[in-house]
């Protein structure tokens, strides 16, 4: 197997000091194996006692062993861990007995739940764009805006506040292209995650579709159920602008299988989608075959009247109106 300049496994002749907990690391893994002579990285793959990797992008058990000792390394640079004084590193700290008993007591150290934060921030795949996006700053306040905007405001921060994401119903926000939905989804997951410490997963639907789709590619180590699994089992799952993808069978009965597990799991789902909340064409028998060619696509057209009923049962209907904040204000605001 050839490793290319410029790789991550490549290295120009390093002293082999440096890199001693590297080789130690592989010889633990491999004890009939010496690195005394190894000066290079693409030393590893000439030794004869390795099996030769078969999948040179995945798997290699000898990159596992390289990179296993590099996090090692990186340990012995950077020092031991600073350590709480408040928990002396326990992560249990004693908590005040207002019973007059007298018992001591102990809780969960602050920076155990500060670490819980930030794995759960970093798990629920937040897009950059939108990290920055909290309840806190979301604007209902500027020249022109609707008030729909306040409205949607106070019931996201109230479903923050008491949300229990094993039976409430989620949110199904709805709006224009511009008006905050998206900012507003992403404000309730970061309140659930670092106040309420409740494990939270955005997905964009055109992302989660095509992602699925690579899966059945038979060079993807992942399988349908490994992208899937977080999806089903995250308490809170933001699915952002649903119905964006053109809809044929497959993507209807992908959608069918998120939503009815969910559903059937008692999971909460923050839903957000640019479609107006109304009837496919086909199922509204009022409208005439002039009207229904006419008239702009709505949710039902989307995703289809069954799974339209359900997100009913499923989710708080929120309906923002006004024009496009991008486009109208921020745009503006560059002139």
């Amino acid at each position: 197997m050839k490793i290319r300049a410029g790789s991550l496994f490549h290295t120009p002749n390093p002293p082999r000091a440096r890199f001693e907990p590297v080789f130690r690391a592989i010889e633990a893994h491999f004890p009939r194996l010496s690195t005394a002579r190894w000066s290079r990285s693409q030393d590893v793959h000439r030794q004869p006692k390795i099996p030769a990797c078969g999948k040179p992008h995945f798997g290699c058990k000898v990159k596992t062993e390289i990179l296993f000792g590099v996090m090692q390394l990186s340990s012995a640079i950077q020092g031991p861990a600073e350590v709480c004084a408040l928990c002396n590193g326990t992560g249990w700290k004693t908590a005040t007995d207002n019973s007059g008993s007298g018992d001591r007591r102990v809780t969960r150290c602050d920076c155990q739940v500060r670490a819980r934060q930030q794995s759960l921030l970093t798990g629920a795949r937040i897009p950059r764009r939108y990290e920055h996006c909290e309840l806190a700053n979301y604007d209902t306040d500027f020249p022109g805006a609707h008030s729909s905007l306040a409205d949607a405001h106070f019931i996201a921060a109230q479903f923050a506040q008491k949300c229990d994401p094993r039976g409430d119903k989620g949110l199904l926000i709805i709006g224009k292209i511009g008006t905050g939905k998206t900012h507003l989804a992403v404000g309730v997951m970061k309140e659930l995650i670092v106040n309420r410490g409740i494990s939270c997963l955005f997905y964009d639907y055109r992302e989660l579709l095509k992602e699925i789709q690579n899966s059945y590619n038979s060079t993807v180590q992942a399988t349908e159920l490994d992208v899937l699994r977080p999806v089903f089992e995250t308490d809170v799952l933001v699915l952002d602008e649903l119905g964006a993808i053109k809809p044929t069978d497959w993507v209807w009965d992908t959608v069918s299988l998120i939503l009815n597990t969910r559903y059937n799991d008692n999971r909460t789902t923050i839903i957000t989608t640019n479609f107006d909340d109304q009837p496919a064409a086909g199922a509204a028998g009022m409208l005439s075959p002039v009207k229904a060619a006419t008239r702009g696509e709505t949710l039902g057209d989307r995703i289809g009247e069954r799974m339209r009923s359900r997100l009913h049962e499923m989710c708080r209907i929120i309906t923002i109106e006004g024009a496009d904040f991008r486009q109208k204000y921020r745009s503006a605001s560059f002139r």
